[in-house]
């Protein structure tokens, strides 16, 4: 289970002042050293694969402690620079080495962003993620994309963007400009990672993490199930997540959307209640985190989604579109919310 450190326990009495120094000393360095994981891969396993009803039970306790249970946030995502990505993740409608379909564009101009960012508001959305398909942002977009933030923000939203793999200095810029979240998916396992994609590595994501976090700026990270990977794998991407130095606030989970043309369009879909073990199982790793029903809610039943909020997971993105790929409608939305007595959720900004 979770891991914990004690410390030095405290001592009565006076002691002398040299021993007191080696204790002020000893206390300093086990404050420095390095902190044990707080999930192994095993125990997190034996939840995954526990009963359904007990690993429910648990989830769902787990997010009455530090959510209203019936509150679920809006956010919103619109595709600021859309297709010709280099990389070639086998998932993606918008590689530039796949057939899924999608042209290239060039990156949006700010008011053309702020005028649908204005629009998510007052549709009800209160988180806005700005998506460009890139291996990771060039110079000369810098001053547009932080310029957006600015923009985005001052309509009272929360803000989060998703470019590809960042520097540290790329990182610093958005932080400066006032992001509040920066979008990074580890998508799967290390060990699956290069049956999804080879032109970065599993590593090279977890890089992007670190100049995230470093800058100040919160962590949105999650993954993709359904590729066609292990239960193990599931277990595995979120004991990483969990055992990072500061876990994500943010933690979306996607069903794969088999995309005609991209290498994933074959998987076959994922078991619906191995969908809802993985949301419980980030709710219980995870327990402070918003845990973000996202892609592939158009193969869902209004069943399941109740299952995954029930779960733990309090985020959905709402509109027609998310990304490039479908999305249930808003008037679907409006309608399950009702019949499961859900509000909007509206955390209160950095």
């Amino acid at each position: 289970m979770i891991g914990t450190t004690d410390g030095i326990s405290e001592r009565t009495g006076s002691a002398p002042a040299g021993a007191a120094t080696a204790a002020a000393a000893t206390a300093a360095a086990a404050t420095a050293a390095p902190e044990p994981p707080r999930w192994a891969l095993a125990d997190a396993r034996a939840l995954y694969d526990a009963p359904f009803a007990d690993l429910l039970f648990r989830a769902h306790g787990v997010h009455r402690l530090h959510f209203d249970p019936n509150a679920v946030q809006r956010s919103r995502l619109l595709s600021i620079k859309t297709g010709g990505c280099p990389e070639d993740c086998g998932y993606c409608s918008q590689s530039a080495r796949h057939d899924g379909g999608v042209g290239a564009t060039k990156l949006m101009e700010v008011d053309d962003v702020v005028a649908e960012a204005r629009k998510a508001r007052d549709a009800g959305a209160t988180r806005y993620c700005m998506g460009a398909a890139w291996r990771g942002p060039k110079e000369r977009d810098m001053g547009r994309l932080t310029a957006m933030v600015g923009a985005v923000k001052s309509l009272g939203l929360e803000t989060c963007m998703t470019l590809g793999m960042l520097t540290p200095n790329d990182a610093e810029r958005l932080a400066q400009a006032g992001l509040d979240y920066y979008n990074h998916n580890i998508d799967t396992s290390e060990r699956y990672y290069n049956q999804v994609a080879t032109t970065r590595t599993w590593a090279d994501r977890i890089d992007t993490l670190r100049h995230v976090r470093e800058s100040g700026m919160k962590v949105c990270c999650g993954g993709i199930v359904g590729m066609g990977e292990e239960a193990i794998d599931r277990v595995s991407f979120l004991v990483a997540l969990a055992n990072l130095s500061q876990p994500p606030e943010s933690v979306p989970i996607n069903r794969l959307i088999p995309i005609p043309g991209t290498p994933l369009a074959a998987a076959p879909p994922l078991d619906p209640i191995e969908f809802v073990r993985t949301i419980a199982l980030a709710r219980i790793l995870m327990p402070t985190s918003m845990v973000r029903l996202s892609a592939g809610r158009t193969a869902m039943s209004d069943e399941l989604q109740a299952l995954c909020f029930f779960a733990g997971a309090n985020s959905i993105f709402v509109g027609d579109t998310l990304l490039t790929a479908d999305n249930p409608s808003e008037d679907q939305d409006g309608a399950l919310f009702r019949r499961l007595g859900l509000k909007p959720l509206e955390p209160p900004l950095p």
